[in-house]
């Protein structure tokens, strides 16, 4: 495994803002913020850069803040589709808008916002905004992409026919995305992937069932990332690709925190490793190490294209070494 070490890694979508990573679960504070250390196990397992997702106006000023404290760190901004009744609820939705550019060209000033998101659609919780709501504000979030020239970073959940078509009538306004924890089946990935500048980020939600092994099965290399969507999405015991997990990290309970340990059931960005060796096993590929530069070169390209060339002869230096 020391050679898969030694191939960089991108994280493309932790959620750092959670209450989780400030010690707090359902309401109740049992421990400190403990994110620098978190951030110290993700860099030993080989992840070279994280995008901390931000999901509304207001987390995605954290989001930059949190991304402001290390050079490895970047994020997002937009409204995540449960969250876009803010636009409304804020009294005035073009002045929200406005505060959501404002704020994208700041971090892109700083050098920190890399993408418009996570924007999109989500009909398995329509309780928290509606079906109408939600494809008013995705399809105004395009406008910030077009603005901005920044990627996008998509949720695509239970929409697969609505989110497809949005995307189609703005494909002209944003540069290149990603749909994120993809958990829909082989049809919704062939929509998907007929964008020619659209990708797929696979995390443990996406890797549950046999099903979905089949379909991240048949999505070519060259059009996959790799993520954890911290602190959700873990790859679970009961999930169909543990088999190929080879990579583990000691954990106790929230109750007994430790920071040498990993929280129980609170995914953490160094498990990108266990999502690189189920995509790897799954698909039956044994250069895992090979597989690794692909998808940094996959995200590089969306997130990163100024230091493309760099980040891939850095890369064939470490394989070779290796």
């Amino acid at each position: 495994m020391a050679s898969i070490r030694m191939i960089g890694k991108k994280n493309i979508a932790v959620n750092f803002t959670d209450g989780m990573f400030k010690g707090i679960y359902n309401g109740k504070q049992c421990h400190l913020s403990d994110i620098p250390t978190v951030l110290t196990r993700a860099w030993a397992a080989g992840v070279h850069r994280i995008i901390v997702t931000g999901g509304s106006l207001e987390e995605s000023r954290e989001a930059l803040a949190i991304a402001e404290t290390d050079g490895r760190l970047f994020c997002t901004v937009g409204v995540h589709p449960t969250r876009c009744k803010e636009f409304e609820e804020s009294g005035d939705p073009e002045k929200h808008f406005q505060a959501l550019l404002t704020l994208a060209k700041e971090g892109i000033q700083k050098g920190k916002v890399v993408a418009i998101g996570e924007c999109g659609l989500d009909y398995d919780r329509l309780h928290f905004c509606p079906a109408e709501i939600q494809k008013k504000y995705f399809e105004k979030q395009f406008e910030l992409a077009y603005i901005t020239k920044l990627p996008m970073f998509l949720h695509m959940r239970a929409a697969a026919a609505d989110f497809c078509e949005i995307v189609e009538k703005n494909k002209d306004r944003f540069t290149a995305g990603v749909t994120h924890s993809f958990t829909g089946s082989m049809d919704d990935s062939i929509k998907l992937l007929s964008f020619d500048k659209m990708y797929i980020g696979i995390n443990g939600c996406s890797l549950k069932t046999t099903e979905n092994l089949d379909v991240v099965k048949g999505i070519p290399v060259e059009r996959l990332m790799i993520e954890t969507d911290s602190p959700y999405c873990e790859i679970k015991n009961t999930h169909a690709g543990i088999g190929f997990v080879k990579s583990t990290w000691p954990s106790k309970k929230k109750e007994k925190y430790d920071q040498e340990f990993i929280v129980k059931g609170r995914n953490e960005p160094c498990l990108v490793k266990q999502v690189l060796e189920v995509v790897a096993g799954c698909k039956g590929i044994n250069d895992v190490a090979n597989l690794s530069r692909i998808l940094y070169h996959n995200t590089c390209r969306v997130f990163f294209p100024h230091d493309l060339d760099s980040a891939a002869d850095a890369l064939l230096d470490d394989g070779n070494s290796s």
